[in-house]
Parts: C-alpha cells; structure tokens; sequence
C-alpha cells in the first residue's frame, strides 16, 4: 500500500512541477542587453512571447531604467508621472496576460534618440483555447521548440508513470 501514496505524490508534484518549464525567459537585447542604440524590434521579431514567458532586462543599474508603458506613452516616449521605474538592472517581468505590452527606457531621450524601447505582443498560454494553431509549414521558433521539448517530456513522464505503476500490481506493492 505505500505504492500508491508515493505514486499520488510523485503525480501531484509532476503536475505542478511541469507547467512551469513550459515558460520561456527571454534577455531582452540577449548578449546586448537593454541598451543604446539597439534594434529591438528586430530582436523580438520572429519571437513568441506566451503568458508566463519572463522577460530580463539586464543593464548597468544607474544608467538605464525600464518603465512599463501604455501604446501611446511608448509612441511618445513618454510615461506617466506615476509610473515606476524598474532599476535593478536585472529586471524580472513575467507576461501574466495576453496582448500588446511596451517597454521604454526613461532615462533622458534614451527611448526616443537612442532606441531603447520594445514592444511586443503576448500570446495566451500553449494548450489554451485561444491559442494560435501553427501552419505546417512554418518553422518553429526557438520558444516553440524549447515547449515541444517539454510536451516530450509529460508523455515520458506518463510513460513513467504507467510502468511504475504495471510493475507495482505485477509485485503487489
């Protein structure tokens, strides 16, 4: 009878464990950073960026600062008075909800002089009813893939899980 209480637990911690590693986390600028003159656009083009992706944005802290913006603020290069900068210089922001998000820095015209803005549209959640279905045709990205990889490992580990427990009622454990 122990089987089947450390088979439910191993479940229960896969279940949870698991979902999590389907979550992608993206350097904005990747070696680059977030820093002057740099084409971010270009960066996230091509890219998928899911709810529960994480974007890092890694700079020299004192020199740049992230501020989460609406579409007309990032168009101006302009943020609300009450918006709060991000300054770690390793800021962590993870996509909770589909749409369009935006990203400038606010350091004196480093947005609109110097390029230091991105936006990007998230998508919902891989498996959800609204997402996307891919065309046979295109290639995978690198953030589909990495997901593939992951759907791989639930059917290893239902695999798993299945022989474990076949052996159990073979040996009655």
């Amino acid at each position: 009878m122990a089987f089947p209480k450390i088979f439910i637990i191993i479940a229960v911690v896969a279940f949870f464990a698991i979902p999590s590693s389907l979550a992608t986390e993206f350097v904005v600028g990747d070696e680059k950073g977030w820093s002057l003159d740099f084409d971010y656009q270009g960066w996230a083009a091509g890219k998928e960026f899911r709810v529960g992706d994480e974007l890092v944005f890694k700079y020299t802290p004192g020199v740049h600062n992230v501020l989460r913006v609406n579409g007309t603020e990032f168009q101006r290069c302009e943020a609300a008075d009450n918006t709060v900068p991000l300054t770690t210089g390793n800021d962590l922001i993870t996509l909770a909800t589909p749409g369009r998000k935006w990203y400038i820095c606010g350091v004196a015209r480093h947005c609109a002089a110097r390029n230091m803005k991105l936006n990007i549209t998230v998508l919902s959640q891989v498996g959800s009813p609204s997402a996307p279905t891919p065309t046979p045709n295109s290639p995978p990205t690198s953030s589909s893939a990495t997901r593939a990889n992951a759907f791989g490992l639930w059917s290893w580990l239902a695999l798993v899980g299945w022989s474990l427990f076949n052996v159990a009622m073979v040996f009655q454990l």
